[in-house]
Parts: structure tokens; C-alpha cells; sequence
């Protein structure tokens, strides 16, 4: 791409430099391949399954969508909700699954389900029953699961034969479906799994037949009806969810489990089933072993928190050998735990992200939260990724992927042994040049962006560009995380990301100092972080002080010109959350309680009721198609402004959900907000 097109418009088109960059990496049990998506050409958009053989760096394209499908893609329309669950916007193959020999892949293209032979090469569709919706092979790659219409179906490969070994007892239930909430706020996708010897399979019963309905409505066509959601919101009542094991033979055994929540399920060959489960309040975890004959438990492990618990990525789990692997608190630190025996210390251990039989991989954050590190844990603790930045690994046998990304280098680079997974993302028409800082009494990590070019002594308007909330980071060591932030310095902005209370990888007190209390914590380190920086940076006006954030970030942003107008002169807030009572009960009542129980931290926290304090511009930005932070928060923001006769700007956007605007309207959305912010501060 030459350098004729302008960021925003790079950065949309190519999906925030996703598109081309080898992603979804899986590795044979002895090692010899590894298997990933990328597009099948440099130009194409669509992915691919690839094939690296580790022995010879040999890569090779197993299935090309452009050969399988004749058609433009299709997508069921419950395959359209998983994937604004994951935030998924690839084209192609999206996702895949392999046997436990790494000889068959199953996935998924255009709601059709297709099976890779990895021996032969030969790629072939399988018919079925209707749209298909996460297709997985069964360890043996034998046959593949898959679901339609909210049906658990299995396949078998020699014969076709397709049986139904799950089906809905209602119009409000689904089986092998992961609900909202799971899928939303605890990173479970999934909704069935397979016993690793692929005769029976766990599968969820979803039932939301008691949750409230919302309806998502297209303004800008008003002849299509409107799109129902059953959504739980903070202090209503939840899909009723079940465990039940089927078998091929068509036994069905019901889980003999009642739970608030599902965090998740774990079968493998180290032990019987593990169940997940947490309290409504979160604040009490359970783990079970599942015995599947006869659908009964027995409880292997019970975890409180005062305050709540954090459900975790790759574990609990068991070993090869039967131990059981957790991650949890242990004073101020997330530490490893095999069995009785603590196996880390001094680490912030963020998921587990392999388990084999003498070591455990783990992401980890030792004093530095900027940055994610692979360490391996046996008998002693080795890091394996050794450049600063952020790393991930995935591993099979002695064959280990690390994928790194680092503050002066674009992308993240693939590396398998000696050999590097090559990348066809294009690369940014910007490079970002920020400044990792540590700031205040609280040590708040930040990274300033000046100008590109920027002649010191020269005074700039400062742009607070934070997300700011609970569970996600904005300041990492990584030259992708800020290529935004830099374009919007480059337009004249000093901008100042912050990462204040409440964010990960700095322990159980720092991430709980929010707890009944966003709107004090966060905005008061977003307040400190600012005056920090400027102490550092001379060259930042705090006469003309803006903030610009999504989702939480646009919370943060319409919170700080309403709260602290002496500090904050204008405010851009995108897909804001303004009313607490609207959002889900996962994630809202981790934080503030349950709304029964504690009205006035709901009250305290929310904005409709400082409506009547704005004194500064305020731009307000939200998807009308937004089925996470639905629209009404918006609106009754903006109703709220109106009847107390403040002025403000609402930019609604037809067709856009929670997710990254279409191309054709993020380089325009942008530079209104640069115009917005130029006009505000001037």
C-alpha cells in the first residue's frame, strides 16, 4: 500500500493492521508442524490454513476459502453474534480445530462445514443440516461436532452420517452455545466439549427465556424490524444455564450442578471433567470433577475474595499426571499453583499457556506491567521471551511459537526455532514515538506522544486518550498499541495515555482499589496522571486539556468534563456507558455490587444526574447497531443535556456496532473529532 492513503483510513482498511499478520497458531503433540491463519496471498484478505513444518521451515497453504467458496461469505446469523462476542472481523477462516494427532482440522467457512486431511492435503465440505456454527473434530478425528439452530450436532467423516445429539426443548434454548454474558465478559466461546477418547461431549443448555428482551432498532431503515437480544442487564436475571454429557449412542445425562455462573469446562486425559463455576457476587469460585456416567460432582477446590474473583485464561486444569493447575491470589500476587505447591513468586501471572508434563508455559508480568513475558515453570522459573515487550507463546512437544511485539518494531514478529512466520500486514504510513513514563505518587503508567517533528519550547494542547477501566490495558510495550494516539498527536496534540487503577498486571490491590467506585478512582489517576506528565513535559498547556476514549474510556471521558471541568476543557466520549443499571451483570456487578443491594453506588457512579453540570463541548459517539453498550445510553444522556439546556454534539452512526467503524467512515470520524477538539481548545 503506498503512502498516499492517510492513517485512519490505513488503519480501518486493514483492520487495525490485522489483516495479512499470521494469527491462531496451534502445534502438533511431537512438534513437527505448526499450523496457523494468514490470507493465501499477499493481497488477499480471506485466511488461509497454513502448515509450517519445523524441521525444514517449509510452509504451506492447506485450504484457500478463495478455491472453497464460489460465493461471497454467508454468515448465519448467529455466527454474526459470536463474532461481535470476540470482536472477530476476519474474512475467511475464522477459527479451526485439530485432532489430538494433528491429522484432521475441521473449521468453518461462510456457515458451511469443510475438514482438512493433513496428511494427503485434501480439503472436502461435509453437508449438513443448516449454517454451522463452531465446527471442533473430535480428538480421535473421527467425526466433528457443530451447531445449528441451537443444535449439537455430530458428523461423521467416513459415512456423513449426522446425528442430532442435543436438541432445544424450547424456542428460548440452545445446546452447545456459549450465552452473552460468557462470551461478553468471561472469554468463553464455547458451549460444548469433547471427551478426549471423542465418544461423548459436555454440552450447555442456555435458557433465556427469563431474560429481559431489548430491541436494536435501524433508524436509518425504518421498514426492517427491529433485531430482539435477550440482554442481561445489572440486577435482572441471567440465562438459566445447564450442564448435560451426551454421548453418540444418544444417552443423555444432566450435570447434577445448580450455578450462578459457568466459567468453564476442562476434559482432558489428565483427569475426569473439571467444572468452573462462580457465585452471582463472584466473590466464591468452585471447582469440580464431574463424574460422567452418572452426571455427578464432587468438589475439588473452593477460592473466596472479599471482593471478587478474576476468572482466568487456561486454567484451572489438570496436568498430564492428575494435578490440579490454578491461578490465584496469594497476598498481592497472581501466582501458579500445582496441586499444594506455589510455583511462582514475584510474577503477576496473567494465563496459563501450556501445560505438558514437567513444565507449565505462563504469561507473566514481573515489576514492569508494560510488559508480558513466556516464562517456563518446572523446577525452576526461566523466561523464554528475552526482548522487551509483549509476548505470547503457544507450544507442542519441544516446538515453541513466540509471537512478540515491541515498542520500536511494527507488528508482532512470529518465530519458531530459527525460523520467522512471515508477516503480509502492511505497515503503518506513521511510526509512533512514545514515551513509557511512571508517574505520580501512585507510579502510573503512562506514555506520552508529542508531535512528530516537535520543536520543544512550543506549548500544545494536551489530549488524555485513555480506555482507564478495569480488566484492559492501554499502555503496553508494544509500537501498535499507540500508532492512533500518535496520528492524533501528529495533528497537533500532546496526548497522554494513562493506565490508572484498576488495570491488570499490578497485582489484587491495585486492580480492587476501584471496587464501588469507578467514577472516583479512575478518573482521579486519569487528574494526576495529567498534572505528572506535565511536570515531566513542560511543553503541555493545561489550559487546553481534552479527552477522548470508547466504551469505558468514553465513560471516563464524558465523567471527567462533567466532574472536573477545571481540569478538563472538552471531551470526546465514544460508545460511553452513562447509566450503570444498562450494562450487563457480569462485569457491572463485579465492580459496583448488585443494584438492589447498593442503589447509591449505581447512582454515584452513572451521569444522567450531572447532566445539568456540563459546562464544557462535549461530543458524544455511539453505533446505533451496538448490542454491548446499546444506544440508550447515549440518548438518555443526550435527553438529560437537553432538558437541562446544555448544549453538546451526539454523532450517531447507522450500522455500526461496538466494534471499529467501517473504512468508509473511520478516516471521517476521526478527522471530525480532530476538528471538534481544534475548535473546543483553541
Amino acid at each position: 500500500m503506498g503512502n498516499d492513503i492517510s492513517f485512519p483510513r490505513q488503519q480501518a482498511r486493514t483492520q487495525r493492521f490485522t489483516v495479512g499478520a499470521p494469527r491462531t497458531f496451534a502445534v502438533s503433540a511431537d512438534g513437527a508442524r505448526v499450523f496457523f491463519l494468514r490470507p493465501a496471498t499477499a493481497t488477499s484478505r480471506a485466511n488461509g490454513l497454513w502448515e509450517l513444518n519445523t524441521a525444514t521451515g517449509v510452509e504451506r497453504l492447506l485450504a484457500d476459502p478463495a478455491a472453497l467458496l464460489s460465493d461471497p461469505e454467508d454468515l448465519p446469523a448467529e455466527e454474526k453474534a459470536r463474532r461481535e462476542r470476540t470482536r472477530e472481523a476476519g474474512a475467511g477462516i475464522v477459527g479451526y480445530a485439530l485432532s489430538k494427532d494433528a491429522s484432521v482440522a475441521s473449521f468453518a467457512l461462510s456457515g458451511r462445514l469443510f475438514v482438512a486431511d493433513l496428511t494427503n492435503g485434501a480439503v472436502r465440505e461435509l453437508p449438513t443440516r443448516g449454517g454451522v456454527i463452531d465446527p471442533r473434530v473430535d480428538p480421535t478425528g473421527k467425526r466433528v461436532a457443530y451447531v445449528t439452530r441451537g443444535t449439537l450436532r455430530v458428523v461423521e467423516l467416513d459415512s456423513g452420517e449426522d446425528v442430532a445429539v442435543a436438541v432445544p426443548d424450547g424456542e428460548d434454548v440452545t445446546f452447545g452455545l456459549a450465552e452473552f454474558i460468557a462470551a461478553e465478559e468471561m472469554s468463553r466461546y464455547r458451549g460444548y466439549w469433547w471427551e478426549p477418547n471423542g465418544t461423548r461431549l459436555i454440552a450447555a443448555r442456555v435458557n433465556n427465556a427469563s431474560v429481559q428482551r431489548w430491541y436494536i432498532a435501524d433508524p436509518a431503515n425504518p421498514a426492517t424490524t427491529a433485531t430482539e437480544i435477550a440482554y442481561p442487564a445489572a440486577g435482572t436475571t441471567n440465562a438459566a444455564v445447564s450442564l448435560h454429557v451426551v454421548s453418540l449412542d444418544g444417552t443423555f445425562v444432566p450435570v447434577l450442578l445448580e450455578f450462578d455462573y459457568l466459567n468453564d469446562v476442562h476434559w482432558s486425559s489428565g483427569g475426569a471433567p473439571l467444572i468452573t463455576t462462580q457465585t452471582r457476587d463472584q466473590r466464591t469460585r468452585k471447582i469440580y470433577e464431574l463424574a460422567p456416567e452418572t452426571g455427578a460432582v464432587s468438589e475439588l477446590a473452593v477460592e473466596t475474595d472479599p471482593t471478587w474473583l478474576e476468572v482466568t485464561d487456561g486454567a484451572p486444569a489438570w496436568t498430564p499426571d492428575g494435578r490440579l493447575v490454578r491461578i490465584v491470589g496469594n497476598g498481592d500476587e497472581y501466582v501458579l499453583q500445582v496441586g499444594d505447591d506455589v510455583l511462582t513468586t514475584g510474577l503477576q501471572v496473567r494465563r496459563v499457556l501450556d501445560i505438558a508434563d514437567d513444565s507449565i508455559l505462563v504469561a507473566a508480568s514481573a515489576d514492569d506491567p508494560t510488559q508480558t513475558h513466556v516464562y517456563e515453570v518446572g523446577k525452576n522459573v526461566e523466561q523464554l521471551s528475552t526482548e522487551d515487550g509483549v509476548h505470547a507463546a503457544i507450544r507442542g512437544g519441544d516446538t515453541v511459537v513466540l509471537v512478540s511485539a515491541t515498542l520500536d518494531r511494527f507488528g508482532a514478529k512470529v518465530t519458531v526455532g530459527d525460523h520467522v512466520i512471515e508477516s503480509w500486514a502492511d505497515t503503518p504510513v506513521i511510526k509512533a514515538s512514545p514515551r513509557l513514563l511512571t508517574l505520580g505518587e501512585r507510579n502510573i503508567r503512562a506514555a506520552l506522544l508529542l508531535p512528530t517533528g516537535h520543536t520543544p519550547g512550543t506549548k500544545l494542547p494536551v489530549l488524555m486518550d485513555p480506555y482507564g477501566g478495569p480488566h484492559a490495558q492501554r499502555v503496553v510495550s508494544s509500537q501498535n498499541a499507540f500508532l492512533a494516539s500518535q496520528w492524533l498527536a501528529d495533528q497537533g496534540f500532546a496526548v497522554v495515555v494513562a493506565d490508572g487503577r484498576g488495570t491488570p498486571g499490578r497485582g489484587l490491590a491495585w486492580e480492587r482499589a476501584i471496587a464501588f467506585d469507578f467514577a472516583g478512582a479512575t478518573l482521579e489517576d486519569q487528574v494526576d496522571a495529567l498534572h505528572a506528565a506535565a511536570a515531566v513535559e513542560p511543553d503541555l498547556d493545561l489550559t487546553r486539556v481534552g479527552i477522548r476514549g470508547w466504551s469505558y474510556g468514553g465513560y471516563l471521558s464524558a465523567l471527567a468534563v462533567l466532574r472536573r471541568p477545571d481540569v478538563f476543557h472538552a471531551g470526546i466520549a465514544g460508545a460511553p456507558v452513562t447509566d450503570w443499571r444498562l450494562y450487563d451483570t457480569h462485569y457491572t456487578e463485579r465492580y459496583l455490587g448488585h443494584p438492589d443491594d447498593k442503589p447509591e453506588v449505581y447512582d454515584s457512579n452513572s451521569l444522567i444526574a450531572d447532566a445539568d453540570k456540563l459546562s464544557r463541548p462535549l461530543m458524544i459517539i455511539h453505533g446505533l447497531a451496538d448490542d454491548n453498550v446499546v444506544a440508550a445510553h447515549t440518548l438518555r444522556l443526550s435527553s438529560a443535556l437537553l432538558a437541562a439546556g446544555r448544549p453538546h454534539t451526539v454523532l450517531p452512526l447507522s450500522g455500526v456496532t461496538h466494534m471499529t467503524p467501517q473504512e468508509q467512515v473511520a478516516e471521517n470520524l476521526l478527522l471530525l473529532q480532530v476538528d471538534f477538539l481544534r475548535q473546543a481548545l483553541s
